[in-house]
């Protein structure tokens, strides 16, 4: 497993729909070492915090496996690495086999899987296409965020290290499929509420639709 790409940015204003929206979506590579802090990534800022960053959305990991199928989606379209507003452009891991409250490390800094990455109508934005929500949400590629457990600094290149593989075993796919695609599956959702590493929001969402 590895860090291919290290992608910050900061947020900026950009037409949409004849109103000006202002977005932290835009994010290019950088060269390392970048320091992680317990709220973001040394140089990246998100927009809004009501519903973005905080200690369980500190860094958003986006496989690049996914960029093959994105670029036979929307062949008319340039996707370098931070296209989905990832902060970590990653090799080897992916939503099924990642589960909530897997820890792992990177350089010298250390991390928990807390929860797959929904995405709002900023996606469209970036994209410059009204479809892009859904289409994002229909792949199920949605990577995922990571809590910082241990402040450090990563690099470009950096090997990816499994530290712990959480004992509910419940995936980032399985959070995806039950909030998106299977909403009465009931076994699915014993599981998950077994979660402990999984956000308050999202343990209360699923309490609210299921108890």
């Amino acid at each position: 497993m590895k860090l291919i790409s290290v992608n910050i940015g900061i947020p900026r204003e950009v037409e949409w729909n004849g109103s000006t929206v202002t977005t932290g979506f835009f994010k290019s590579p950088v060269k390392g070492p970048v320091a992680v802090r317990r709220l973001n990534i040394d140089g990246d800022r998100q927009a809004d915090l009501t519903v973005h960053g905080g200690e369980s959305k500190a860094v958003y990991v986006y496989p690049t496996e996914h960029y093959e199928f994105w670029r036979n989606e929307l062949p008319e379209m340039e996707l370098p690495w931070g296209m989905f507003g990832e902060n970590f452009s990653t090799e080897g891991l992916s939503e099924e086999s990642v589960n909530i409250g897997d820890s792992f490390k990177v350089g010298t800094a250390e991390f928990i899987v807390t929860e797959p990455r929904m995405p709002c109508y900023k996606l469209n934005v970036r994209f410059s296409r009204p479809d892009m929500v859904k289409r994002f949400m229909a792949s199920r590629r949605s990577g995922f965020y990571f809590r910082v457990s241990k402040e450090g600094e990563v690099n470009p290149g950096d090997t990816i290290e499994s530290l712990s593989e959480d004992k509910e075993g419940v995936s980032v796919a399985d959070i995806i499929t039950l909030y998106a695609f299977d909403r009465g599956n009931l076994d699915l959702w014993k599981k998950v509420s077994k979660a402990e590493a999984l956000p308050e929001s999202w343990q209360s969402y699923f309490r609210h639709h299921f108890e």
